[in-house]
């Protein structure tokens, strides 16, 4: 029998927008009754030091198929480090409540290893229970756990569903393996027994962890070239994660680093394959993560390509700079400074034309010059073929001429002037926006 904890969520409409703060769905609950004791931190300051943004189902497949008394073990990359724990689940395109009747999360033993280390495994609950069910289109908090997490390290977080879960929510870019094992693993420190991998996530929306030093975190918002298309599987290479390494290395920025890249993505219009537009999705993958301060923005060159087949309606270059302008003000409007990052080149690649190269000099040409901004990142100028401008630099692609490879994204990230996200996590005036040019 489901506990009354779990008839309240699905009943509860209103967590399925906005963000959530405080403790969560724990405010729903009058105590913790029969689950595991969570840390109470309503006087804490929790940041955001992992997030994937949501995307729906594909037609067929794993994302299609879901889960039934199966134990799904991800992994998660922090960008920053804390003293306490909980995460955030998303049911964002679920037609149908969904339940997951144990969760836990601890620290990853070794790289390539589904095993937890030692010690550090911690039962997670909502509202004081073990389980939880998620209302279609929602998203629900756990408590938090004292957990010590150090920057740069691997969370392993285990969800266990006896029931069937119904297609995914998830994020389908493989960047980081997954594994799956048969019944509830979620208490097993070993990882012998999740014998299944893929390389995605599933439900999993954002780790979240008590940081009083942390000052905001910085949210990249981008398509498949933030989101680390071709980058190393397991090898944190994404320009994202590069960029988390060198904020961790300065002392006078205390931030966290969030990927909130959707490969296909585009500023306009949805993807057939892969989501919502930028504008549609900016507030549920942006401006809801705690403490958000700074957003760099790197998206439109799938605007601009996406139309050569045919299958996509024409978009001028207005049009995109149009797209910007929004998300501008609606940063603003928010007290979060938006720095826009240039189209990188892609000449050669599966979608080029030579209109569409226009078009992404005139989009180049007003993000380094209309001064709209709160700050400019030139990752054209950072990873372009100095013989060859509209091409990417051989030592930087993948080879589609398109996505960069690991060396490639390391560039994206060095070409990153960390002085932009430092002082007030308001916007900057006109006077203080500036331009950062790769050497």
């Amino acid at each position: 029998m489901k506990s009354t904890r779990r008839t309240v969520l699905k009943s509860v409409g209103v967590l399925s927008t906005g963000a959530l703060g405080g403790s969560g769905v724990a405010l729903l609950n009058n105590g913790g009754r029969d689950g595991p004791k969570s840390s109470k931190r309503t006087d804490s300051r929790f940041i955001g030091t992992w997030t994937a943004s949501p995307q729906a189902p594909v037609e067929e497949g794993i994302s299609r198929d879901g889960f039934a008394d199966q134990t799904i073990r991800m992994m998660t990359h922090t960008s920053v480090g804390g003293d306490g724990v909980r995460i955030r689940l998303a049911n964002t395109f679920g037609d149908d409540p969904v339940t997951f009747d144990r969760a836990t999360i601890g620290v990853r033993a070794a790289t390539g290893s589904a095993a937890v280390e030692s010690g550090t495994l911690r039962r997670l609950a909502f509202g004081g229970d073990t389980g939880v069910t998620i209302p279609a289109g929602a998203r629900v908090l756990s408590d938090s756990v004292d957990l010590t997490v150090e920057p740069g390290c691997d969370l392993v977080v285990s969800l266990y569903a006896a029931e069937p879960t119904g297609p995914t929510t998830w994020h389908a870019l493989p960047t980081k393996t997954s594994y799956v094992a048969d019944g509830d693993g979620t208490d097993a420190t070993s990882g012998d027994s999740f014998t299944t991998e893929h390389a995605q996530w599933f439900f999993l929306e954002g780790v979240e962890v008590v940081s009083p030093r942390s000052t905001g975190s910085i949210v990249c918002l981008g398509n498949s070239i933030t989101d680390g298309h071709n980058s190393t599987v397991d090898a944190n290479a994404t320009y994202p994660d590069v960029l988390a390494e060198r904020v961790n290395d300065r002392t006078d920025i205390r931030k966290s680093v969030l990927n909130a890249g959707i490969s296909g993505n585009r500023v306009l219009n949805d993807s057939a394959c892969c989501g919502v537009n930028a504008l549609s999705r900016f507030d549920r993958d942006v401006l809801t993560q705690p403490d958000v301060t700074d957003v760099i923005v790197l998206e439109g060159i799938n605007d601009i390509g996406f139309e050569k087949n045919g299958e996509y309606r024409s978009v001028s270059a207005e049009e995109i700079i149009n797209g910007y302008q929004q998300l501008i003000e609606r940063a603003h409007s928010h007290g979060v400074r938006l720095i826009g990052g240039t189209l990188t080149p892609f000449k050669g690649a599966a979608y080029y034309y030579d209109e569409g190269e226009a078009k992404r000099q005139r989009v180049n040409e007003y993000i380094r010059n209309s001064g709209a901004f709160d700050g400019v990142i030139d990752f054209d100028t950072a990873l372009r073929d100095p013989d060859d401008p509209g091409r990417l630099c051989p030592k930087y692609d993948s080879g589609d001429n398109l996505h960069p490879n690991d060396a490639g994204y390391r560039r994206m990230a060095e070409a990153v002037d960390l002085s932009l996200f430092a002082g007030d996590a308001r916007a900057h005036s006109s006077s203080e926006r500036h331009t950062k040019t790769a050497d």
